[in-house]
């Protein structure tokens, strides 16, 4: 019996899949666990509609991705802090500062999508990474400077 997966079934496959299983395990378990429905002409036409829409959709989020990233590579960011005289800051630069940081430059990023290399606790030049998208991860230069 060929049925088309609502999610992902482990040894299965995954969601929008059309795959081949018996009678019984198809009535039984998928289709009233709601893993499932059968694959008539018109759901395997709807599930292929629905996996274009899916992919017009993704090739978008990379394009803006992408020339999102290509704008944040050009972009030289200056934090200051307070430093002692060593060179060492009091505290630590966090996410949170190098969010703001881009935002008063114009781009909108999660501080959580933002990657230190280590902990910033040094005055110095540092690259940060900005996860915008699985393809596209743009790479920040940091200027740590004394106020």
């Amino acid at each position: 019996m060929d049925i088309i997966l609502k999610q992902g079934v482990k040894g299965l496959g995954d969601k929008n899949d059309v795959v081949t299983v018996k009678p019984g395990y198809a009535r039984n378990y998928l289709i009233p666990q709601g893993l499932a429905m059968a694959a008539s002409a018109s759901n395997v036409k709807a599930v292929e509609e629905t996996k274009r829409q899916q992919a017009r959709k993704l090739a978008k989020e990379i394009e803006d991705a992408q020339e999102l990233g290509n704008q944040l590579e050009n972009l030289t960011l200056e934090i200051r802090t307070k430093a002692g005289e060593s060179g060492k800051i009091f505290g630590a630069v966090t996410p949170i500062q190098i969010a703001e940081a881009i935002k008063e430059k114009g781009f909108e990023v999660d501080r959580r999508n933002i990657t230190l290399p280590n902990d910033l606790k040094m005055l110095g030049e540092y690259t940060v990474s900005v996860y915008l998208h699985k393809e596209v991860q743009p790479e920040i230069k940091l200027n740590v400077v004394e106020e």
